[in-house]
């Protein structure tokens, strides 16, 4: 994270907290534990016989992808190490390993022959540059140059003060308000600047009084739910938006997107904003906000505005300019860098490791593909004996449930890449129930609400740090907006995709 942005100091306090929690629950003899559980189990699945799948057909190639592929789920799961080093390590077993430029004895059978479904290693080396990991990098861009040229605080400072100085009407405000930030900044980043701006207020206000709790998780629920709004909200988006072009060329445009996903995440905000002020009520009835912002103009600024404006212009109406919202991403990056608002040292501090993170699932889906496994699964698994609906509530509350305990990225990995394949073999089945879109987007959904826990998302961690929140009642809302959030997020989803918007 960039060391000007506002809140820089909480999200290095969430970082040393993650650390530090990772570290006590994984002590050495436990992480090593666990890495041993997951080497042994891809092997097993390795070199088990392909009966045992009930897929007799397969090749070594498709085993090891399969050992592979429950070796990254193990990962994610029992987190011995950080996400992000699961994701680069799958993709190094999977040049070594599946790729035509794997190690030579893994290339050939005893025989000596050439397996025919080995996967072009440029494949996979190309998920570290795919149109959609440079979409997050523009984002990441525009962040950073909010931040340099002061637009972020005056942004806050304009949107909140219609909101008056009315308790209930400041809750809100900064519901709302946070929500629009977490659409185009990371959710992290945007809780921790408007936690930043609202610690004086939680300070003040009365020490026996409720409004603060309800403040204080407005940060979180709006961040998370905020995500939902556009394809670089959060990187659950991007994994379903690039499987769904992929898979079954559904182009899902910036603005189409934007179109179903903003009303959905309005009317949950507001639900949101009752559900707070009901459980959370104030005892002062007014508060004042002040703030404040020490950057100095320059000329700068004023292309920041600019470029800011019209990027998020361009990606809201790609529809009719016709030019796609990966390469509109590349407008910020090129005339910041070259009007030197982006310097090397930003470049630095870009969010890596989130990049990272998706280039493994987008890695995990080119091998499913690329060696015919998927094609196997589709042929060999009854998916279209299952019923549409079970399927979508199944997998949208198996994926809420895990995305409340591990990262919801790596839950968006783990899910998409098979429920991509139950949705080709399952065909128009699903056409009942919204289509395919209604299943990959759905694991989206999902993902960001889960937030029952402090350790469910970082802006979760990041509230609780705060000291104002009791751990049940961040369980109670997270279950409240949980439950909500999917049963509107799925009539929304199934509606639309019936009636053609999705």
């Amino acid at each position: 994270m960039f060391k000007n942005f506002h809140g820089f100091h909480l999200v290095e306090s969430y970082h040393e907290w993650k650390l530090n929690h990772r570290k006590s629950k994984n002590p050495l003899p436990m992480k090593t534990l666990k890495i041993v559980l997951a080497v042994v189990a891809a092997l097993f699945f390795w070199i088990a016989p392909s009966a045992l799948y009930g897929l007799p057909t397969l090749n070594p190639v498709e085993h090891r992808v399969i050992g592979i592929f429950v070796f990254a789920a193990l990962m994610w799961l029992l987190e011995p190490v950080p996400a992000w080093t699961t994701s680069l390590v799958v993709v190094v077993l999977l040049l070594f390993f599946t790729s035509n430029s794997a190690l030579w004895f893994m290339q050939t059978d005893s025989a000596g022959t050439t397996y025919d479904n080995l996967v072009n290693y440029k494949d996979i080396l190309h998920c570290f540059a795919d149109p959609t990991i440079m979409l997050f990098i523009g984002g990441f861009i525009i962040a950073i140059a909010a931040t340099k040229s002061g637009l972020d605080v005056k942004l806050a400072r304009v949107m909140l003060k219609p909101f008056g100085t009315k308790s209930e009407n400041v809750l809100l405000g900064f519901i709302l308000v946070t929500a629009v930030f977490s659409m185009f900044i990371s959710n992290t980043a945007t809780a921790a600047m408007m936690l930043t701006f609202l610690a004086p207020v939680l300070k003040a206000l009365p020490a026996d009084g409720k409004g603060k709790i309800g403040l204080a998780l407005a940060i979180p629920i709006g961040a998370n739910i905020g995500g939902m709004g556009t394809p670089i909200g959060t990187p659950p988006n991007a994994i379903a938006l690039k499987f769904l072009k992929d898979t079954f060329d559904a182009q899902i445009g910036f603005g189409q997107w934007m179109m179903v996903m903003v009303p959905l995440t309005l009317v949950l905000l507001l639900i949101a904003w009752v559900v707070l002020r009901t459980m959370f009520p104030f005892k002062q009835k007014e508060i004042h906000l002040k703030i404040e912002g020490a950057h100095e103009s320059s000329w700068r600024d004023i292309v920041v505005y600019i470029t800011f404006a019209v990027t998020i212009g361009l990606w809201l109406t790609d529809s009719v300019t016709g030019v796609n919202a990966n390469v509109v991403a590349m407008l910020p990056v090129g005339v910041l860098c070259v009007a030197g608002v982006i310097t090397k040292r930003d470049l630095e501090e870009i969010s890596w490791s989130i990049l990272w993170m998706i280039a493994g699932a987008f890695a995990l889906g080119i091998a499913l593909n690329k060696t015919g496994l998927a094609a196997h699964m589709i042929e060999a698994i009854p998916f279209g004996n299952w019923s549409p609906v079970v399927v979508i509530i199944g997998s949208g509350l198996l994926c809420w449930l895990m995305a409340n305990f591990i990262s919801h990225t790596a839950t968006a990995a783990l899910f998409v890449p098979i429920l991509a394949i139950a949705g080709e073999s399952m065909g128009s089945q699903l056409d009942s129930v919204g289509g395919v879109t209604t299943l990959l987007v759905g694991v989206a959904v999902c993902s960001s609400l889960a937030m029952v826990l402090p350790i469910s998302t970082p802006p979760n961690a990041l509230a609780d740090a705060t000291g104002f929140i009791k751990q049940k009642d961040m369980v109670r809302t997270g279950l409240i907006m949980g439950i909500v959030g999917l049963v509107l997020g799925y009539v929304v989803l199934i509606m639309c995709g019936i009636n053609g918007l999705f």
